[in-house]
């Protein structure tokens, strides 16, 4: 069994048992108050017991561990001196020069002889009934005595050996130390067992006196009586401590007519008050009532943050959290402007598209820093439950408000800024649709008398600014998406991304990783190299990631050397580069046209191959398409058919071959009607053996007749041509009055062709001199 020591002498001994033959002599002391004791102060029968382990614990003490021997007499013990620190470490204890140990304090060492049970081995018939009968007894005992674990009774059940079965027994009796003393003294087995059946018999009858008088105390005081009782005391305590300046109802009322609550909830509040002052404590009505009244009270009514209408403060505050984004920043400032005109504005209610990791979740943040509101963040991914938005009513057990409420509790004004993050992820089963739901919080004809299921009286919500950040509108009911004012945010440009990781990216994670920024220096070309190399991403979270892998590396370093990185140091510190530009070609090819694609991360840059093969007229194709983009193949197909005479081509070519069309990656999902053109460029080229130039990029629906109708995305596409360098953009003349909104890189780095019809398209991208 495991045993805790502290003193000094016991630690001495421990620590001389540990460096000898690992015998203790484990002996009871007659007055536990005496804190060095003589031989007189010990009783003379012991345990010889084997030192197991020893290890030394944080508040000092030592825990070993002890595997008792057999009984012992102690015929002699006298005071042994030993070293200062003996016992500091059970495991190794000091030696003086010589090898012998250095005494100054002392310690208890004893002569000892065995002092067996006599009858241990023949014990007669009788002794054995009397075991037996108080391992009954024993039973009884451990049922009514909570401390002792049921597995003792297992334990003492399969002991064959007499003995150890009798010590057993007495070793896990709850009684005094002079009591469980006797037992270990005792002269035979016969007198031991004679001893156990007499202590257990006696001990049997007080748990029972104890039990049957707990009983009787809680039969006769029922529940509700007792918790009644119970609260009334803990108020007189309370009052008596001075923690209760008066009653708690009165309390309430005081608050309810101090919080300048509307008239319909102030008398909806004063009637639940009253029932909750009629009720009993412990009434579950009561309960429910009193919960309504802490929600209300915690609400804000009233009570309003001042806007900041300094437009130069603000616009310094959202300059310094975030770079570019200027169509978002110029409509807060509108908004800020129109505050400093008019007074009060209803809030409005932005949506955030954009790919993942260009900031639509920290401007949130920025914004309500530069009006000077309060900020609450709700993430809805995943929520499924209308009952999330709405809250719960008060009749099911638990209710609860809906997280609007909730995030108004938080905030404490009626006019905070409220991020409703990755909208387009709310999804819906048999519990509701919580995009529904929304559609009253959204709109600012309805939100001033907002509903919810467990406040049951409207709720002010047009001095809020909601803000929702979305990856696409693609996920967004049409219903809702009218409600919001939709704000594009695209991709980031390489310059841009520079200028980022220039002043936050890498300021930021040379501080998290404890780097002195003055003793590191990144070559020019390092966040050139790591952009092109190591990322391809519409966002800057990837970006962020290799830059704090540079600054782990960087920390391993020693923090007095200063260092430089370079371009060349890159492939050490992150690994071979992850993008390669020659994973897109941009030279002329035959049946290879260049589509732009727009996804939830953003444009990228789509490459459709086209091979044409002996056969007998079947299309295949390849690449996870979808049902729209297989479509728009059929349809750029059937177009090259029409002008087969046109193009060249014998007007029974689609007989006597297969053609394969392909667009790589093959396991990313494609869809969407945007790459009719480019599949009707891939298509003409490689039936007519023309090359297609590789500078020359497309996007745009191609109809049967050949005309070119407009798309959506021709920003983002626009950004990921300029990340690609492609010199040559065609798009339909639709989509014209979009280029304006393009940013200044992308519209001067790029040369744009509007076109009406194919005839345009193959006259811009086919090689006819080649």
């Amino acid at each position: 069994m495991p045993l805790l020591i502290g003193r000094e002498g016991s630690l001495a001994a421990v620590s001389a048992a540990a460096d000898g033959e690992r015998d203790l002599l484990l002996v009871t002391q007659r007055a536990a108050d005496v804190a060095v004791p003589a031989a007189r102060d010990i009783y003379r029968v012991a345990i010889r017991a084997r030192l197991q382990q020893a290890s030394r614990g944080i508040s000092g003490a030592t825990r070993i561990l002890v595997d008792g021997l057999e009984r012992v007499r102690l015929t002699r013990v006298v005071r042994t001196p030993l070293t200062p620190d003996a016992g500091a470490n059970p495991r190794r204890p000091r030696r003086a020069a010589g090898g012998r140990r250095a005494r100054a304090a002392t310690m208890l060492e004893a002569t000892w002889v065995p002092f067996p049970l006599p009858d241990a081995l023949r014990a007669s018939d009788a002794t054995r009934a009397r075991l037996r009968h108080a391992l009954a007894l024993f039973e009884d005992y451990a049922g009514l005595q909570r401390r002792i674990p049921p597995e003792v009774i297992g334990l003492l059940q399969g002991l064959d050996d007499l003995e150890r079965l009798a010590f057993g027994i007495a070793g896990h009796l709850q009684v005094a130390i002079e009591r469980r003393q006797a037992l270990l003294e005792a002269a035979t087995l016969a007198d031991l067992a004679d001893q156990l059946v007499q202590m257990l018999s006696s001990e049997l009858e007080l748990l029972k006196l104890e039990r049957k008088i707990d009983e009787q105390v809680r039969g006769s005081l029922f529940q509700n009586q007792r918790e009644f009782f119970l609260q009334e005391q803990l108020r007189v305590i309370h009052r008596e401590l001075g923690q209760e300046d008066g009653d708690e109802f009165d309390d309430m009322e005081r608050q309810l007519a101090e919080r300048g609550l509307p008239e319909v909830v102030q008398t909806r509040a004063q009637r639940e008050l009253r029932r909750v002052r009629r009720s009993a404590p412990t009434s579950p009505d009561a309960a429910v009532a009193r919960g309504w009244l802490d929600v209300v009270l915690a609400l804000p009514w009233t009570q309003r943050t001042d806007d900041v209408i300094d437009l130069e403060a603000a616009r310094a505050a959202l300059e310094a959290d975030h770079y570019g984004l200027q169509e978002v920043k110029e409509r807060v400032l509108d908004h800020i402007a129109v505050l400093g005109r008019v007074g009060s504005l209803p809030g409005p209610i932005l949506c955030l598209v954009g790919p993942p990791g260009v900031g639509k979740t920290s401007l949130g943040r920025s914004i309500a820093h530069a009006l000077g509101r309060q900020f609450v963040r709700m993430a809805l991914g995943g929520v499924r439950d209308e009952a999330e938005i709405r809250g719960h009513r008060r009749t099911y057990i638990g209710a609860m408000p809906g997280r609007i409420i909730q995030a108004m509790r938080r905030a404490g004004a009626i006019n905070p800024v409220i991020l409703l993050d990755e909208v387009d992820k709310l999804g819906s089963d048999w519990r509701g649709d919580p995009a529904s739901a929304l559609l009253e919080v959204l709109d600012p004809e309805q939100n001033r008398a907002f509903n919810d299921h467990f406040l049951e009286v409207d709720y002010d919500l047009s001095q809020v600014l909601f803000i929702t950040t979305a990856n696409s509108l693609a996920g967004i009911p049409e219903a809702l998406r009218d409600r919001m004012e939709i704000l594009r945010i695209p991709g980031y440009l390489e310059p841009e991304k520079l200028a980022i990781a220039t002043r936050f990216l890498v300021p930021k994670q040379l501080a998290a990783h404890g780097v002195d920024a003055a003793k590191v220096t990144l070559a020019n070309d390092v966040l050139v190299s790591i952009v092109r190399g190591w990322t391809r991403e519409a966002g800057v979270r990837d970006l962020e990631r290799r830059i704090a892998r540079v600054a782990r590396k960087l920390a391993r370093r020693d923090a007095a050397e200063a260092v430089t990185v370079d371009a060349a140091m890159l492939p050490t510190l992150l690994g071979p580069p992850t993008h390669d530009d020659s994973d897109i070609e941009l030279r002329d090819q035959v049946g290879v046209a260049s589509g732009l694609a727009y996804t939830s991360t953003g444009g990228e840059l789509l490459e459709i191959e086209v091979t044409v093969l002996p056969g007998r007229g079947r299309l295949q194709l390849t690449g996870t398409l979808g049902d729209v983009i297989k479509e728009s193949a059929a349809a750029a197909l059937s177009f090259v058919r029409a002008r087969a005479d046109a193009l060249g081509l014998p007007a029974d070519f689609h007989r006597t071959r297969d053609i394969h069309v392909h667009l790589p990656a093959g396991a990313t999902p494609k869809d969407g009607p945007s790459a009719g053109i480019a599949l009707a460029v891939a298509l003409t080229s490689a039936l007519t053996g023309v090359p297609v130039r590789g500078d020359v990029a497309m996007t745009g629906e191609i109809t049967l007749r050949g005309r070119v109708l407009p798309i959506g995305g021709v920003r983002e596409k626009g950004v990921a041509a300029h990340r690609h360098r492609i010199a040559h953009v065609i798009v339909p003349q639709g989509n014209a009055r979009d280029l304006a909104e393009l940013p200044a890189e992308v519209k001067d780095g790029v040369t744009w062709h509007p076109v009406r019809t194919m005839d345009e398209v193959l006259e811009l991208t086919l090689r006819r001199d080649a």
